[in-house]
């Protein structure tokens, strides 16, 4: 059982090889779409390390908040494609990588 209730809340939880991905929803909401949720966002970040392991998520913490944040807003599926999620992460890449080249040509 990949569900818990917990003060009036569910903890939904899947696992993947050594990785746990934990969501906490209301008691209304529905577990199965949740676990949909978790799922959608362990392939976009398969996509994207290639494979993900725990040192990925360790060490680029910050791109794996940018791919959840790319998926989902204010408790709400944003967007569903793996493909439009793995666009915009390769697009803020690029920018960051130019603002990194600009700083290191002042």
């Amino acid at each position: 059982c990949n569900f818990l209730e917990w003060r009036g809340f569910k903890i939904v939880y899947k696992r993947y090889a050594s990785l746990f991905f934990i969501a906490c929803i209301e008691a209304g909401d529905n577990e199965l779409l949740a676990l949909e949720a978790i799922h959608h966002f362990v392939e976009c970040l398969d996509r994207y390390f290639g494979n993900v392991c725990e040192l990925d998520l360790i060490f680029n913490f910050h791109k794996a908040y940018y791919i959840l944040d790319e998926i989902i807003i204010s408790g709400e599926m944003q967007e569903s494609s793996k493909r439009a999620v793995l666009h915009f992460i390769s697009e803020q890449d690029a920018m960051m990588q130019e603002g990194d080249q600009k700083k290191g040509g002042r």
